[in-house]
């Protein structure tokens, strides 16, 4: 069976990275492992639904 993306929403937020991660996790999202390198610079969750997206890191400066 073929993976499909059937959704893709992106939000931008000023919270860094790991206070974004406590909100999710205390909003029911939990971490998943789908084999990414423990020093990786992303999390992968799953809503209470199960649907995966990847909590990323800041990649630019703001400007």
């Amino acid at each position: 069976m073929a993976c499909r993306i059937s959704e893709l929403v992106l939000n931008a937020t000023d919270r860094d990275q790991d206070a974004e991660l406590e909100r999710l996790l205390a909003a029911g999202a939990k971490l998943v492992d789908i084999g990414q390198p423990a020093e990786a610079s992303w999390h992968v969750l799953a809503d209470p639904e199960g649907n995966e997206f990847c909590l990323l890191k800041r990649r630019l400066d703001p400007l």
